[in-house]
C-alpha cells in the first residue's frame, strides 16, 4: 500500500490539474466580416434585385458566373470567370505563403481554428442564411449539414490534429533492430479542391481545414451554381488568418467555369475534387499530365436497408431525413430503399402520410420542410427517372404539397415522391437522382438484400436497420462501400476522425480523419541509427569489395539467422556468422583475372 499511495495521489493530482486547464477558456479574438451586401435588409431598390432568367440548355461558356437564388430565382450578382492565366497566378502566390506557412507552429494554426469556430457559433443563422440563398436549402438542413458538420471537423482537428501530422515511429525489424523508422508527414505544398454546390459552405471550409492545418496553402474552385455564397465564406477565412499573422494569399477561392477547374488541376500539388463521375474521369486525365495524387468523391446511390425487427417509427423519421436531407440535395444520401416483406406495407404507409406531410417552398418564405433543388433543369431529369419507372411498372403512391411558391421559380422545386414495385430495370434505381425520390422496394432475405444493395456502379455509403445489432453489422460488413452506418443514416460523416470516400464510381481516395489529413502530406519515411555515434553501420567484410569466396555462404547463414522457423536453426546459423566474420584475412571471390 505504502508504495501505491504516492503514483494515486500523482495520478489524482494531474486529473485535477488536467480539469482546471480545461476549465480555463482559450483567448480567442473576435473577427469581424462585412456582410452588408449580402444580409436581405428589405433596402433592395428593383433594380438590384429583379428576376434571373437563365437560358435553357447548354451555354457557350461566359467570362462572368451569373448567380441567383434558385427559390425565387432573385439575383444576386456574379462572380468573375478566371482564366487559366489568372488560376496560375493565384496558385503562384499560394505557392509563396506555403512557404512561410510550413514553419508556423501547430499553436498558431490551432488558434486560427479556434477563431474560426468561435465566428461560425456567433454567425450561425448568417451563415445558414446565405447557404440557403445561393442553394435553396432549408435554414434546419444548413445548420446540420453546414455548421454542425465543419463545427465537428474544427474540434477534431484541435483535439487530435496534431498528434496524426507529428513523426510516427515504426518496428524497425530484424536487420535493422540497430536502426530507429519513423514516417515523417511534410505539406505537399498548393493543395487545390474543386468542390460541388450542395453544402457551400462545408464544402469549402473542409478542404481548406486539412490543407492548412497540415502546412499547406489552398485553391478551392467553388462551383458556378454556388459561387456567391463562397466567396462570401471566403472572407471569414481571409480573417480569421490575418488575425494569427498568416502570410497574405495562404487561401484563394476562385470561381468560373470547366477551364478554370482544368488550369487548376494543372497547377497544383494534389487535387480534390466533389462532383460527378464524368467529371471526375477528366479530372483524373488532366491530373496524369503532371502526375500529382488525386482524391476523387463522386456520389453515391446509397442503399438504405430496413429489416422486419426494427422500431418502425424511429427508422421512418431517420429515412425521411436520410432521403430528404439538404433539401432533396443529396450527397451521401439515401436513394434506394430496401424493405423486408413483412413489414414492408407499414413502412410504406408510415412513409406516405409523413411525406403528404412535407411542405415544399422558398426556404426563408415560411416554415417549409423542404426547399428548391439548386441546378437549372434538375427538376426536369428527375421527373425523367419518375416517368421511366412508371413506364416499368412502377407505382406513385405519395407526395409532398407545395407552398406558395412565385411564378418566376416553379421549375425548381419537385416534391418529395413515394414509388413502390420498383426492380432493377428502371434508371431510377441504378443511376444518381440526387433529389427527394424515396424508391421502395421489398426483400425476403438478408442474402437477397445484400445481393441487391451490391448490385450498383455506385459503392459510397450505406445504412442497415435491424433489431439485432449483430445482424445489421453483418449485412454491412457485406455490402462494396466505403462507409457504413448501423440503425442509423450518415452518423459516419459526424465521426470526423473517421475517413471518408468510396469505391467503384463514387471514387477513390478519403478525405476526413486521419488519412485524409495525412493525404495532404507528403509521407516520407526515414531511417536514422539508434545508438548514435556509438553503433554505425558498417558493411560487414564477407561482402565488401571485392566480395569474398564465401560471401554467398555469410549471406544465406545471415537471411537463415534472421527469419529462420526454427530457433536452433537460426542460433546454429547466427554462429556461422558470427565465425565467418570473425575469420583473419577472408579470401577475394574466385575471379579470373586477366593479366
Amino acid at each position: 500500500m505504502a508504495f501505491w499511495w504516492p503514483l494515486v495521489v500523482l495520478g489524482v493530482a494531474f486529473a485535477v490539474c488536467r480539469l482546471v486547464f480545461m476549465l480555463i477558456p482559450h483567448n480567442v479574438p473576435s473577427i469581424e466580416v462585412d456582410a452588408s451586401d449580402v444580409l436581405e435588409d428589405g433596402s433592395q431598390t428593383k433594380e438590384n434585385s429583379y428576376i434571373y432568367i437563365p437560358r435553357k440548355g447548354k451555354m457557350a461558356q461566359a467570362d462572368k458566373v451569373q448567380c441567383y437564388e434558385p427559390a425565387t430565382m432573385k439575383y444576386l450578382g456574379f462572380c468573375e470567370a478566371l482564366t487559366p492565366e489568372e488560376v496560375k497566378e493565384h496558385v503562384a502566390q499560394a505557392r509563396e505563403a506555403q512557404k512561410i506557412w510550413a514553419s508556423s507552429t501547430f499553436r498558431q494554426r490551432r488558434q486560427f481554428l479556434r477563431i474560426l469556430l468561435k465566428y461560425i457559433i456567433e454567425h450561425q443563422e448568417l451563415i445558414c442564411e446565405i447557404s440557403s440563398r445561393d442553394t435553396g436549402k432549408t435554414m434546419v438542413d444548413a445548420s446540420l449539414g453546414e455548421i454542425m458538420t465543419t463545427c465537428e471537423k474544427i474540434t477534431w482537428l484541435l483535439s487530435e490534429g496534431e498528434k496524426w501530422l507529428k513523426p510516427e515511429y515504426r518496428c524497425s525489424g530484424r536487420s535493422m533492430l540497430h536502426k530507429r523508422a519513423k514516417v515523417e508527414f511534410h505539406p505537399l505544398g498548393v493543395i487545390g479542391a474543386i468542390v460541388s454546390w450542395n453544402y457551400p459552405f462545408h464544402n469549402v471550409f473542409n478542404p481548406m481545414l486539412a490543407a492548412v492545418f497540415s502546412g499547406n496553402a489552398a485553391v478551392i474552385k467553388v462551383s458556378e451554381h454556388a459561387s456567391w455564397s463562397g466567396c462570401f465564406y471566403f472572407r471569414i477565412i481571409q480573417a480569421a488568418l490575418a488575425a494569427v499573422g498568416a502570410p497574405d494569399n495562404l487561401v484563394h477561392i476562385i470561381t468560373g467555369y470547366a477551364e478554370t477547374g482544368q488550369a487548376l488541376v494543372s497547377s497544383v500539388d494534389k487535387i480534390i475534387f466533389v462532383g460527378s463521375p464524368g467529371v471526375g474521369k477528366m479530372i483524373m486525365q488532366k491530373a496524369s499530365e503532371t502526375l500529382i495524387p488525386v482524391t476523387l468523391e463522386l456520389g453515391g446511390k446509397d442503399a438504405f436497408i430496413v429489416c422486419e425487427d426494427v422500431d418502425l417509427a424511429t427508422v421512418v423519421q431517420i429515412a425521411m431525413r436520410g432521403a430528404l436531407q439538404s433539401s432533396g440535395q443529396n450527397c451521401a444520401g439515401a436513394e434506394r430503399f430496401y424493405v423486408h416483406k413483412d413489414i414492408y406495407t407499414a413502412f410504406v404507409a408510415q412513409i406516405v402520410k409523413l411525406v403528404k406531410s412535407i411542405s415544399v417552398g422558398p426556404p426563408l418564405a415560411g416554415r417549409y420542410d423542404m426547399g428548391a433543388i439548386c441546378m437549372q433543369e434538375h427538376s426536369e431529369k428527375l421527373q425523367n427517372l419518375v416517368n421511366d419507372a412508371l413506364d416499368k411498372g412502377a407505382e406513385i403512391v405519395g407526395r409532398g404539397s407545395f407552398g406558395n411558391l412565385g411564378e418566376d421559380a416553379v421549375d425548381q422545386f419537385f416534391p418529395p415522391t413515394v414509388i413502390v414495385n420498383v426492380d432493377h430495370s428502371m434508371k431510377l434505381m441504378q443511376e444518381e437522382a440526387f433529389g427527394p425520390i424515396i424508391p421502395i422496394m421489398k426483400f425476403s432475405s438478408d442474402e437477397e438484400v445484400i445481393k441487391l444493395a451490391n448490385d450498383s456502379k455506385y459503392g459510397l455509403g450505406c445504412a442497415v436497420f435491424s433489431g439485432n445489432q449483430k445482424r445489421a453489422i453483418a449485412i454491412a460488413s457485406q455490402l462494396h462501400c466505403g462507409v457504413a452506418a448501423i440503425n442509423d443514416f450518415a452518423s459516419t460523416y459526424m465521426c470526423q476522425s473517421l475517413p471518408f470516400g468510396g469505391v467503384k464510381h463514387s471514387g477513390f481516395g478519403r478525405f476526413a480523419g486521419v488519412e485524409g489529413l495525412r493525404a495532404c502530406c507528403l509521407v516520407k519515411s526515414v531511417v536514422v541509427d539508434r545508438w548514435w555515434p556509438f553503433i554505425k553501420t558498417v558493411i560487414p567484410k564477407p561482402i565488401q569489395y571485392p566480395v569474398a569466396e564465401n560471401a554467398f555462404v555469410f549471406q544465406e547463414s545471415l537471411v537463415e539467422a534472421l527469419y529462420g522457423l526454427n530457433v536452433w536453426d537460426r542460433l546454429r546459423s547466427l554462429i556461422n556468422v558470427v565465425k565467418i566474420i570473425s575469420e583473419q584475412n577472408p579470401k577475394s571471390s574466385n575471379v579470373k583475372k586477366s593479366h
